[in-house]
């Protein structure tokens, strides 16, 4: 692990050096690039700068001790230090196998969110608005810009179907643990006798995709132009600023019919186009390794039920981990910090129990 680590830590010396390269400052492509790699190296060269130097006063104290000649007071406080820096250097140690873990290369990328309603009707639709709400939410706490694609409305509020992208650093990062069948339990308001119902929805995480991640053939698309439908006012159905993407390889249709431009339907249509390609490819891979090692969390089973929303009794369950937080109400405001930290550090000790 330390020559890994020394190699890292020339290399990220290696880029700072490159990056007051006149050639590479001209060069924005190319410096970008690398700006993105210090990035990522910045972290475990930080870490492991911070061991090398705890390393060195654990060494002084202990070569202190073993040569002895020190008066009472003195040799306490050494010892003290020694003590201190022996464990200090073994929490050090775990925290840099966590940052050696290979990285998920989505990690911060943007994020397309799709939520579609399942069992359940009008209150699965409803639903749905309740999680893109909780969404848009926990993305504006921090920090990040949330922007619908393209949306299915009902009549009574909720959606039949709604895309949308969150831009921010690490965003993908945090959502693609929500990816699976969402469960709620409640008493419909149209429900005269109080009874709960059981209602599902399903929620699709992709990372964004651009250009270089994947290339789509021109010639494998069907691209067709029709009406807008549905709420939106006297300018609906007047144009047919509507887009549908067909890729004809993979049989993916994408439909984006919330702007009132045809360009702009096109060029949003094109990205989750792009991100759905991603992912299958994604899945591919993921399914290959599953003989392997199959990871309790899991991201991208889409038949997953992976939490349940339950109304009575206030709570929030997430089956993956086993999770019961008695605080609905905060997390459908957004407060989702709890539930994702737990799934990531599960996540992360299955990975370094895989490593052993």
């Amino acid at each position: 692990m330390l020559d890994k680590l020394k190699d890292i830590e020339e290399k990220f010396e290696d880029i700072n050096a490159k990056l007051f390269d006149p050639e590479i400052v001209s060069d924005i492509e190319q410096y970008k690039k690398l700006m993105r790699e210090q990035k990522k190296l910045a972290p475990v060269v930080e870490k492991y700068r911070e061991f090398k130097g705890v390393q060195a006063t654990y060494e002084e104290s202990k070569q202190l001790l073993d040569t002895g000649g020190m008066d009472k007071d003195f040799r306490e406080m050494v010892e003290e230090e020694y003590v201190e820096s022996a464990e200090k250097l073994e929490k050090i140690k775990d925290e840099l196998k966590v940052l050696l873990l290979p990285r998920d290369p989505n990690d911060d990328k943007n994020v397309i969110v799709e939520i579609r309603g399942g069992a359940g009707g009008e209150e699965s639709a409803l639903f749905v608005g309740v999680l893109f709400r909780m969404y848009s939410m926990y993305a504006e706490s921090r920090g990040w810009k949330s922007e619908i694609l393209s949306a299915n409305e009902t009549g009574l509020g909720g959606y039949k179907e709604i895309s949308f992208m969150i831009e921010g650093d690490g965003a993908y990062s945090r959502f693609k643990f929500e990816g699976g069948v969402h469960r709620v339990q409640r008493v419909p308001e149209t429900e005269s006798q109080g009874r709960i119902h059981t209602s599902t929805v399903t929620v699709a995480v992709l990372p964004e995709a651009e250009e270089v991640d994947v290339e789509i053939n021109p010639a494998d698309l069907q691209i067709d132009t029709f009406r807008s439908s549905g709420a939106g006012g006297q300018h609906i159905n007047k144009t047919e600023s509507a887009i549908r993407i067909t890729h004809i390889p993979t049989g993916t249709v994408v439909e984006c019919q919330d702007e009132r431009s045809q360009h702009k339907n096109k060029d949003r249509a094109m990205s989750i186009l792009r991100s759905r390609i991603l992912e299958q490819e994604r899945q591919k891979s993921v399914d290959a390794i599953a003989g392997e090692r199959r990871l309790q969390v899991g991201t991208g089973d889409r038949s997953e039920r992976i939490r349940t929303y339950n109304y009575p009794q206030g709570r929030v369950t997430d089956h993956r981990v086993g999770l019961t937080l008695y605080r609905i109400e905060a997390i459908l405001n957004g407060d989702l910090d709890e539930i994702i930290d737990t799934l990531i550090t599960v996540d992360t000790a299955e990975k370094l129990k895989s490593e052993n």
